[in-house]
């Protein structure tokens, strides 16, 4: 067996906590929320469950990012390196969306007694397109990492 680089294990450590982090979060309110297309109860189960998936998808892409940061340290910014910083940028693009355009929403139609009311269409079609960007974002970030790993 090789000498382990000590700041690499570590940065692919933090890498991968961050994908475990984000990429859990984002799927438990990805089930969460299809199952409140068309449910009153799983729309209001949605909106509880968002206030604790946020701050964990957050903290999921801050520890992927620096986690890659470290990770890829000593590579060239293109390939794979340069194609996870495009993914991160359009994950906190897409989650910003959310965080503060989606997330609002959800709370004050909780604060006004609603939340168990179906979104109206137009906000649920937003929001399936963050959520599909944030899936293809986060699986796509995860496979590129494992072809990293084993090719690059």
């Amino acid at each position: 067996m090789s000498s382990i680089n000590i700041l690499d294990a570590f940065g692919l450590f933090v890498f991968l906590a961050g994908f475990v982090i984000g990429l859990g979060a984002v799927t438990v309110i990805d089930i969460h929320g299809f199952l409140g297309r068309k449910s009153s109860y799983w729309t209001e189960a949605t909106t509880r469950t968002h206030k604790v998936t946020k701050p964990m998808i957050w903290a999921g892409i801050t520890l992927a990012v620096i986690g890659g940061l470290i990770f890829y340290r000593e590579q060239s910014f293109s390939g794979i390196p340069l194609i996870h910083a495009v993914i991160a940028l359009i994950l906190i693009v897409n989650g910003y969306f959310l965080s503060f355009n989606v997330s609002p929403f959800l709370m004050k139609r909780e604060k006004e007694g609603r939340s168990g009311e179906l979104l109206p269409a137009s906000w649920q079609k937003k929001i399936i397109v963050g959520l599909i960007v944030s899936d293809i974002g986060w699986w796509g970030g995860l496979l590129l990492l494992v072809l990293y790993i084993l090719y690059g």
